[in-house]
């Protein structure tokens, strides 16, 4: 036996202490007094993978443990897919007994309401409630529980496909950084698990998540190669991203071409390959919502404000059997559903690859982005509003008035303005059978317009505090962005005449002096020079890092590529920052293109929400205050005149076919349309940015805060206007034609 020689074992035990000393293997006794073995990246990956339970899964693990529904296979399947895509720790039967017990509940409740309002207020008996005018509200109060019940089964049931969408969106704005990444890296070092480790590190958000998780998959053992298993990760973006896809297997072909000008020609094709997919997807489904939205528009606005303008006649020829609680549930509630659920749809088909990237959370502003302190200043602005809007049922309690000496109601000749009518009320309550309907009067209608107003102009405070410091830095970052290919390439320059990183940047910020592009090489240069800093945290640190001020992803990929490259040398960080400032011009020309493409759409949706819609809706509102101005001084008419005189014009019986007390009070009709513009706003906006630059939080706040303050005053002035002038011409027309 030869000595010295060491054994088989020796060498597993040697090499097995230098594979934990790098994988940081932690041993330690667990709670069972058992010996646990991972590593630090697995506690890592666990603590980003599982953070704090969203209030969905919350709800689906607490009903889904107690009651469990077993689902066709087929159905599982489907479901199980929504599931992992959108990463939730919950099982397909979890999230089918949670939509089934909430539509149990809703329907059991409306159920359970109308039974109780039975016993309660018809003590006598079933018949009594069933001869009764009330019977009609309990029939449809249970009719409107019973859609209620199935809005939220279908809600909560395709809750898994919309934030599994949701995901895929957020990820998608991340998946071309995410091959230029991996190419770069790979152009220098031609070795996939690093390349995709490097982007897991620096990408943001939930594509980081899935590529952590690519090696998290390797390390349980449920694949024996980082390849595998980032196979395995690619089969869910198939169907979703092909492009994305076909990069990472041109990448993955890469590494088995001998010839290295070969090779770097394949890394740039594949990420040709997905510039060139990101723009063929969304030129596809440019052509595909054109006629989605049209419907959306045709079906879901138009055509409900212009039903609006028939509701008032409607609603006296059926003997008052539609009230102002019908038509406020049905555009307030039913119609915005249908709405949401129809633009949800054209979301859904959106492709993946482009869209905004956000870096928030640097920003030394966000603060004031995350802060609840404006949401106090807006419930106080929109308070005066909502009392001067209810001024009219306000002035009907007792209490107020009496205390105050008011009446509950004055004429118009009692304020000084006999010419609008001199016994006209401004408020207009009637009275019939002990029942009190109203208002009708045009003052009331004009008080009205102040509730719409109020809360749009209180979301329109909110969002404008909360976004428009980072809005504005936004912008500047995005001029930024527009001149940085070019002074990335004259950074290049200076790396490869063999100017070290740390001086080359404060030479490229005295060459571009005026440009947005100098202030950050500034930034970088003054930390390198005075802090004492490295490149790296020269940009990244936390307080004092020039990235805070520019929160730009594409300037953070540019400047952590260049870290990565430098450590190979300046010639080779020359090289990648010239193939990222030819990457910036590529990508530049696609988002015009796109822009180009998705334009006219756009245009459409932001004039359809902020002009035609208010502008419709203005007008109905002013043809409802017409036709109960008509129908109030016919009224009149008969009264003082008695019923011979209206018969020697025609009108008589038009005030006992229309009669006022039946009609929905304008008021009302107002308030539910000037309610609707608000809805239509909140959801068109956010389907328009989605539709833009994917999911992007900033601007979509933004968006809506503008679009609210255009929408809403367009609506208001059009619906002030539109109902001054159409009353005071009815007036005149009906006045010419009585005293005819």
């Amino acid at each position: 036996m030869v000595t010295g020689r060491p054994s088989a074992d020796d060498i597993m035990k040697k090499y097995s202490q230098k594979l934990e000393s790098q994988l940081q293997v932690e041993d330690g006794p667990d709670e069972n007094g058992q010996s646990t073995r991972h590593s630090g990246e697995y506690d890592e990956f666990l603590r980003e993978m599982k953070p704090e339970l969203s209030s969905y899964e919350k709800w689906a693990q607490s009903i889904g443990n107690i009651i469990s529904i077993k689902l066709a296979e087929k159905d599982r399947a489907k479901v199980q897919k929504y599931l992992d895509d959108a990463h939730l720790d919950v099982t397909p039967s979890q999230a089918m007994t949670l939509s089934l017990v909430s539509m149990l509940l809703v329907f059991f409740g409306a159920l359970l309401a109308v039974a109780a309002y039975v016993l309660i207020a018809f003590p006598e008996g079933l018949d009594a409630f069933m001869a009764s005018p009330a019977f009609a509200d309990a029939a449809l109060f249970f009719f409107l529980g019973t859609i209620a019940s199935l809005f939220v089964f279908y809600y909560t049931s395709t809750m898994p496909q919309r934030l599994a969408n949701a995901w895929r969106l957020q990820a998608s704005s991340q998946m071309v950084p995410a091959i230029l990444y991996v190419v770069v890296y790979m152009k220098h070092t031609s070795n996939l698990e690093r390349a995709i480790q490097f982007a897991s590190q620096h990408l943001e958000g939930p594509l980081a998540l899935d590529f952590k998780k690519v090696f998290y998959d390797v390390e349980i053992g449920k694949f024996s190669t980082v390849k595998q298993s980032l196979e395995n990760y690619l089969v869910s973006w198939n169907d979703y991203s092909p492009e994305f896809v076909e990069a990472f297997h041109l990448i993955e072909s890469s590494l088995f071409e001998p010839a290295e000008g070969r090779r770097v020609e394949i890394l740039e094709r594949a990420l040709q390959v997905i510039l060139d997919g990101v723009y063929e997807g969304m030129l596809k489904y440019s052509r595909e919502i054109r006629s989605p939205l049209t419907n959306l528009y045709m079906l879901g606005i138009i055509l409900p404000t212009l039903g609006l303008a028939l509701l008032p006649l409607a609603s006296t020829l059926l003997q008052g059997l539609i009230r102002w609680p019908h038509i406020f549930i049905l555009f307030n509630v039913i119609i915005p559903f249908f709405v949401f659920y129809m633009v949800s749809n054209v979301l859904l088909k959106r492709p993946g690859g482009y869209g905004e990237a956000s870096m928030l959370e640097l920003n030394p502003d966000y603060g004031t982005y995350a802060s609840k302190k404006p949401w106090v200043m807006g419930i106080l602005i929109v308070l005066p509003f909502f009392i001067l809007g209810f001024l009219p049922f306000i002035m009907q309690v007792g209490f107020i008035t009496d205390n105050l000496g008011l009446k509950s109601d004055y004429t118009f000749a009692e304020l000084g303005l006999p010419f609008l009518g001199a016994q006209d009320k401004v408020f207009d309550f009637k009275t019939e059978d002990g029942v009190t309907t109203g208002p009708f009067g045009p003052l009331a209608i004009l008080l009205s317009m102040f509730i719409p107003f109020g809360i749009a102009m209180m979301f329109y405070f909110v969002y404008s505090e909360k976004t428009k410091k980072l809005i504005v830095a936004r912008n500047d970052t995005k001029q930024l962005e527009k001149e940085f290919a070019n002074s990335l390439f004259q950074l290049g320059n200076r790396l490869g005449d063999g100017m070290p990183a740390e001086l080359a940047f404060g030479r490229v910020a005295a060459s571009t002096q005026g440009q947005k592009s100098a202030e950050f090489f500034s930034y970088v240069s003054q930390n390198v020079q005075q802090g004492g800093m490295t490149v790296e945290n020269a940009v990244f640190d936390s307080r004092k890092g020039a990235i805070i001020y520019f929160p730009s992803a594409l300037i953070a990929t540019s400047i952590r590529i260049l870290v990565e490259s430098s450590k190979k040398g300046l010639k080779i960080a020359a090289q990648s920052l010239m193939s990222i400032s030819q990457y910036i011009k590529n990508i530049e020309k696609i988002n015009e293109r796109l822009k180009d493409l998705l334009a006219e759409i756009v245009s459409d949706m932001k004039s359809n929400m902020t002009f035609l819609a208010p502008l419709l809706a203005g007008i109905v509102v002013g043809l409802a205050g017409m036709i109960t101005a008509i129908l109030n001084k016919l009224g009149s008419l008969q009264v003082d005149t008695g019923a011979d005189a209206l018969g020697a014009t025609g009108f008589q019986g038009i005030t006992t076919i229309f009669s006022l007390p039946n009609m929905i009070p304008p008021f009302f009709i107002q308030l539910s349309i000037g309610l609707y513009i608000i809805e239509i706003v909140f959801i068109l906006t956010g389907a328009l940015v989605t539709v833009d630059s994917g999911r992007d939080k900033l601007r979509e706040k933004n968006e809506m805060a503008k679009n609210l303050r255009t929408g809403v005053i367009l609506y208001l002035i059009t619906a002030f206007l539109s109902t001054m002038v159409l009353s005071v011409l009815a007036g005149f027309a009906l006045g010419g034609v009585v005293g005819g």
